[in-house]
Parts: structure tokens; C-alpha cells; sequence
């Protein structure tokens, strides 16, 4: 499926939008990439452009907080990440319903499913997403993620969502220990997990997504 894409701006933010030919007479799936930390979205769009997807509504975000020289980031770390996640969890909702307010604008009677997927720091907020956020999803991909810190006042999510966890084994900047941790907790939560331990290292590659194609597309 070939997209075509166009930059825009919502609620303050640079958005890339693409979607190839959409039927709506089906469920649309809105599928939100979120990039690492210090990146920008034009970065999630050279892996994301090579993703074949059906009926689906791609939304590359910029990051909320600044990391200086035109690159951004979801949450702050050190002493006030628990505080920046909740801002990310707020942000990341805004976006959700601006993506679906935007459809709702242009097709009537449409069903609408969120997916949410990202690398590094941007996998982290997929499973962050889903572990927190208010928004119901349909399905979550991380490769390379984590989890950060957040609030313990937070509360967590009751619905079930699949979920594709990737990382490697030769990763230097997340370790494998953290990444399958935070796939276990999302486990812990009542979340469905499939796990893919490879020998990558700290990378979105072809065969990576090659299988989020298929989880997304199944």
C-alpha cells in the first residue's frame, strides 16, 4: 500500500499524517509512531514508509519536550520524570482524539481503531500508552522499549491489548534485561505479549518490520 504523506501542525505540534487509499466502510486503524528520544519524526518516517499497510491512518507526532538543536523527546529523565510522563500520557491523548476528530471530520458513521507502535524511547511510549493512558487500543508494538518512571498514583488500564515486544540481545543502549522486564510487566497487567528476543542490537531493521506488517495487518 503506497502512502502519501503531508506535514501539519496540531495543538502546537508538527505532525506528519499518511494514508494511501482508505476505505471506510471498514474499521480505519490510526497508527501513531512514536520516535526515540532526541529524534524527530521525519526520522520514524524512513522506517514507517516502508510499512505495508491496508485501511490505515499513520500519524508521526513530534515530541512534546525540546532536546535542543530541532530534536525532541516524550518525557524528561532524572528527578521530574514521573511528572513528564503524565504530561506525555495527556499530550499523547490530545493527538488520539484530534486523529479521530480529523476522520470523524471527513467520513460519517466510521469506526475507528488506535494502534500504537515506536522504537526506543518511542517503543516506551507505546507501552507506556498502553499501561496508562485513557484511550482503548486495538493493538501496541515496541521494539527496543522500556519503561520509565511514572506516578504510582496512576491509574492503570483494564483492557487486554496484543502486544509485539522486539529487542536484542546485543542492544548497548537499552539492555535486553530492561526491555523484557517491561514486556513482563505488561504482562503482569493483564496484557497480552507476544515476546521476540533477537540478536540485534540497537536498531529498527527489515525483518523488524516485516513482522510489525504482519501483527498490524493480522
Amino acid at each position: 500500500m503506497s502512502f502519501k504523506y503531508q506535514t501539519t501542525e496540531w495543538n502546537n505540534k508538527k505532525v506528519i499524517l499518511g494514508e494511501g487509499s482508505l476505505n471506510p466502510r471498514e474499521p480505519i486503524n490510526i497508527l501513531i509512531g512514536f520516535h526515540g528520544a532526541g529524534s524527530t519524526p521525519e526520522n520514524m518516517l524512513i522506517h514507517g514508509n516502508k510499512l505495508s499497510l491496508d485501511n490505515t491512518f499513520m500519524l508521526l507526532p513530534e515530541g512534546p519536550i525540546d532536546a535542543k538543536e530541532g530534536r525532541w523527546s516524550w518525557w524528561l529523565d532524572g528527578p521530574k520524570q514521573k511528572e513528564s510522563v503524565s504530561g506525555f500520557l495527556k499530550f499523547s491523548s490530545s493527538m488520539i482524539a484530534t486523529a479521530q476528530d480529523h476522520l470523524n471530520s471527513r467520513f460519517e458513521k466510521l469506526e475507528t481503531r488506535v494502534c500504537l507502535w515506536g522504537f526506543s524511547q518511542g517503543g516506551a511510549a507505546a507501552l507506556t500508552y498502553t499501561l496508562l493512558g485513557k484511550h482503548p487500543l486495538h493493538k501496541v508494538a515496541s521494539v527496543c522499549g522500556f519503561l520509565p518512571e511514572f506516578s504510582e498514583d496512576q491509574t492503570l488500564s483494564e483492557l487486554s491489548v496484543p502486544i509485539l515486544g522486539i529487542f536484542g540481545t546485543n542492544d548497548d543502549v537499552v539492555p535486553s534485561f530492561l526491555a523484557k522486564h517491561a514486556l513482563e510487566e505488561m504482562k503482569n497487567n493483564g496484557h497480552n505479549p507476544t515476546i521476540r528476543e533477537t540478536p540485534q542490537g540497537h536498531e529498527l531493521n527489515a525483518e523488524n518490520l516485516k513482522e510489525l506488517c504482519d501483527f498490524f495487518d493480522s
